[in-house]
């Protein structure tokens, strides 16, 4: 059990780990060769050009001004000056939503702290129960527990004073989420309001189209929505099969860097000596042939079949893809038939808000909508038995990384862990480095789930991947370690206690847990953020780039990744914070000054990385806002949840009751804000799409909003291939997309003329 002692030297490396990387940062970015890397958003906007491209050869690598070094902590400042609104148009909504998850948490826990420790900390701290409890077995504290509910007796009266500030962090915690609720959902309707045209406003994704025998996919499309929407209807572009295709063009992309990198070489070499290349694993070994001859010949094979790949896409009707991008003359229009069934089979011609075409998720647009539910039941049984199973390599993970762990596997080593500060160290970081390790390859597992799951945009992607790491964070890192660790930290006690004293046992030993998740956050939420900035990663994988794999200015831009925030890996971390300090507020208030530190340090850090660093993929318009607030009530139901089990372990029958009313009171409060703020965040108001209309009309009546649609949701490959192949390419597929006539028998579903016969089908008029 970790003491007051090993805290404070947790505490110390974890602080000391973090002023280092601060430092170590701020030396590196001044450095012009890092230049792309700590300010690679500049770059893409345009906006900054490479300090190395001129001057001495000594400036164009290393910053010899002393006078910046002065002022190595000047970007935190710097971080906090730029407003919201110009930061909303600098990064996008999405991005400052989620620096306001960072904000109410400090919003939430900062009062929440100051009460505690003003009236909960001297409540528990002038008791006895734990030098009372040290005559049972295995039972042992320290001087942090003592700061807990565990140190107040049985039956006591002052767990009403617990209860009472239970009441107080709800309501208060309820009133915040109130607030922001509304804030968050009035600059997702202003932003939707000001932001400029863009094709998702215009368009709707069209899932589980009908086959039909007479008709390809594309000409079922436009006669649907010609007869049902015929004043609003403007475009489709079909969904076609281009998986493999895309695999070819990215094989023909790298084969193409390889060629120009040893043309290049060779144009540079005044030797006549033509660069060699060998076609073994990794160009170490295998037969040794002419590289730009090589590659060359490779290049033109794979345009070839590239060549062919197309035209299979655009004429095999197996390539076409029951589903369809349509677009609309309105917003309105879009809204409506978003929004609405579209026949009385509502199995079929489901429409949904289409992604912006930054945010589509190509290669899962070509999986059949029919097989979307097998795939989800399989992937739900798949995650339940990883979450499970889990537990097991966790439990044995964390019992070595113990002191009685590692003296159990490796006795030699008791001379070595028995040094006082050897002994503070493990108890104080070994158990949450090994967990934080153990958790290093699970965010790429459950993203791979997603995407078998077959979602179609990669915001759909993260929110998804992003629950399920929420829901295994609470079973295998909270749970887990709160319930059965303290079972199993007890379980000799157990076996030598009458029944009676085991229930005391557990509510004595789960607050103690505390200690457990104070090095967690000191180690994933102080060094973490900490290291989040000084981005070492991709500073090694760009210059290693840089040097051995760049080889054109084109590849120097690549080698440059900027990322992104990362939803679906960061804010259920944030939701592990919110559940601890909602958990642990009323029972070891200990435990908030350090979720405070991690929360106001990340809001600078990641305010300082979405201003200079990340590149948002794709602006969802903080879609993401109600799973945030739904976790965060979940957190509060399971905080008032474990409070009532505990005064239950503390027999304290006649004060627990009135926790009852506590879980119900939130339902009905999360209920509330559900029906108020939600539906702004997953429909679309007819009024606003109207007004928006009306304004468009009115500033651009020439508008050719046809031709601003027709190539939006074309797959990106197309657009990835050479000019002229493009051309051709494009081309094609529009002709997919003009008013085709039905090869139908009967003519009554479309008002187009017939190519099979003369007559002209009835206008819609007088269909009947």
């Amino acid at each position: 059990m970790a003491t007051l002692l090993d805290i404070g030297v947790a505490a110390g490396i974890n602080i000391l780990t973090a002023v280092i990387f601060f430092i170590i940062f701020a030396v590196l970015r001044l450095q012009p060769f890092n230049d792309r890397v700590y300010f690679s958003k500049w770059y893409l906007k345009g906006l900054r050009s490479s300090p190395a491209s001129g001057g001495a050869f000594a400036t164009r690598f290393v910053n010899l001004d002393l006078r910046s070094y002065l002022k190595f902590l000047n970007w935190m400042p710097e971080a906090l000056k730029m407003p919201e609104r110009e930061l909303i148009d600098h990064a996008g909504l999405d991005s400052v939503v989620y620096l306001r998850i960072y904000w109410l948490g400090l919003k939430i826990f900062a009062p929440i702290a100051i009460l505690a420790w003003a009236v909960l900390v001297p409540v528990n701290w002038t008791n006895n129960e734990l030098e009372l409890a040290g005559h049972f077995k295995n039972v042992t504290s320290s001087d942090i527990d003592k700061l807990s509910i565990s140190n107040i007796p049985e039956r006591s009266a002052r767990f009403w004073t617990h209860i009472i500030m239970a009441y107080a962090f709800t309501i208060w915690t309820c009133y915040i989420l109130l607030k922001e609720y509304e804030t968050v959902a009035n600059m997702r309707l202003q932003f939707v309001a000001s932001e400029a045209r863009r094709p998702d406003q215009f368009t709707v994704l069209v899932r589980n189209v009908p086959p039909d025998p007479d008709e390809s996919v594309s000409e079922l499309v436009e006669h649907f929505f010609l007869v049902n929407h015929p004043d609003h209807y403007l475009t489709h572009q079909v969904v076609c099969n281009a998986n493999k295709l895309a695999d070819l063009v990215n094989k023909r992309k790298k084969l193409q860097n390889w060629l120009d990198y040893y043309q290049l070489k060779y144009s540079r070499n005044n030797s006549q000596i033509r660069p060699m290349a060998k076609l073994g694993c990794l160009g170490l070994c295998g037969q040794k042939v002419d590289a730009i001859e090589h590659y060359f010949a490779e290049v033109e094979k794979t345009s070839k079949e590239i060549a062919e790949e197309r035209e299979n896409v655009v004429n095999d009707q197996k390539s076409t893809m029951p589903a369809s991008f349509v677009s609309f003359k309105t917003r309105w229009a879009a809204a409506v038939c978003a929004q609405t069934q579209q026949t009385k089979n509502p199995t079929e011609w489901l429409t949904e808000w289409a992604p912006e075409p930054r945010d589509v998720y190509w290669p899962n647009l070509a999986i059949p909508y029919v097989s979307l539910t097998v795939k989800r039941l399989v992937m739900h049984i798949a995650f339940f038995f990883l979450t499970f199973f889990f537990i097991i390599p966790i439990a044995f993970v964390q019992s070595l990384a113990t002191i009685e762990g590692i003296e159990k596997v490796a006795p030699f080593l008791r001379v070595i862990i028995e040094d006082k500060f050897i002994k503070s160290v493990i108890q104080g970081l070994l158990a949450g480095i090994a967990l934080k390790l153990f958790l290093i390859f699970l965010p790429s597992i459950l993203m791979t789930m997603s995407k078998f799951e077959g979602f179609t945009s990669i915001s759909s992607l993260e929110r998804r991947s992003a629950s399920r790491y929420y829901i295994f964070n609470l079973v295998n890192v909270f749970l887990a370690n709160v319930v059965a660790g303290a079972a199993f930290e007890q379980l000799n006690s157990f076996l030598n206690q009458s029944p009676n004293q085991i229930p005391k046992t557990i509510g004595v030993a789960i607050p103690m847990k505390a200690t457990f998740f104070i090095t967690y956050i000191m180690i994933d939420g102080w060094a973490g953020v900490a290291g989040e900035i000084l981005r070492l990663k991709p500073l090694i994988i760009y210059h290693l780039k840089n040097t051995f794999l760049v080889k054109t200015d084109k590849d120097r831009e690549e080698a440059m990744n900027p990322g992104s925030i990362g939803f679906n890996t960061g804010e259920p971390q944030i939701q592990l914070y919110f559940l601890l300090g909602l958990v642990y507020a009323p029972v070891t208030p200990m435990l908030l000054p350090f979720i405070l530190i991690f929360f106001g340090l990340a809001y600078i850090v990641y305010r300082h990385q979405i201003i200079n660093v990340y590149n948002q993929e794709y602006e969802s318009a903080a879609a993401f806002w109600p799973d945030v607030h739904g976790r965060v009530i979940a957190a509060l139901i399971i905080s008032q949840l474990l409070l009532m089990g505990l005064l239950a372990t503390k027999h304290a029958a006649s004060a627990a009751p009135f926790l009852i009313v506590l879980p119900v009171l939130t339902i009905a409060f999360h209920r509330f804000c559900k029906g108020r703020y939600e539906p702004a965040f997953i429909r679309y108001p007819l009024q606003e799409a109207m007004m928006k209309d009306t304004l468009e009309r009115a500033r651009e009546p020439n508008l050719n909003l046809k031709g601003y649609l027709q190539d939006a949701y074309i797959h990106p490959v197309f657009k990835a291939c050479d000019d002229d192949d493009e051309d051709d390419m494009v081309g094609k597929l529009e002709e997919e997309v003009i008013i085709v006539p039905t090869k139908r028998q009967s003519r009554r579903n479309t008002p187009a003329p017939s190519r099979i016969s003369s007559e002209s089908s009835p206008s819609l008029a007088v269909i009947k």
